[in-house]
């Protein structure tokens, strides 16, 4: 009885702690970015609650390499992903809001500060980046990436 409830509660542990490890065995947008090839660079402003720009367009095969500059006063987020799974890791954020990311596809950005992305669109398809902090993304957080 005792042994099923420790395995019970350390499996109810696992998505966030498999998160917080930022280890995926794939990504559904594609895939981590080669720093020693090629790539152009799409700078995204950040701010309460937009991105500029809300709309890219990318090339299969492309890679890009996102300046995401939070010019907001609030900390904010770029996680990139297909719409359904940004949705089921906002739910996590609401129960656990001051998560941090430590994935290549994700990043939290403090006010006034500066990260950046390295990514290979490796799929066609549109894939959202968006601000998971809880309300960021109900107030419209959100963009697109277009991949042909």
């Amino acid at each position: 009885m005792v042994m099923a409830s420790i395995v019970a509660i350390l499996s109810s542990a696992l998505p966030v702690v498999a998160h917080e490890g930022g280890r995926h065995e794939s990504y559904s947008a594609g895939e981590p970015g080669d720093p020693s090839k090629p790539s152009r660079t799409v700078e995204i402003e950040m701010s309460e609650m937009t991105y500029e720009p809300i709309r890219i367009e990318v090339k299969r095969g492309e890679q890009i390499r996102f300046v995401l500059r939070n010019v907001g006063i609030e900390d904010h987020e770029f996680l990139l992903a297909t719409t359904k799974e940004n949705l089921k890791h906002a739910e996590v954020m609401k129960k656990h809001p001051h998560m941090e990311h430590d994935e290549p596809n994700g990043v939290r950005v403090a006010p006034k500060k500066t990260a950046e992305i390295l990514w290979k669109f490796t799929k066609t398809g549109t894939f959202e980046y968006s601000c998971l902090i809880p309300d960021h993304r109900e107030y419209g957080m959100t963009g697109r990436v277009n991949v042909k």
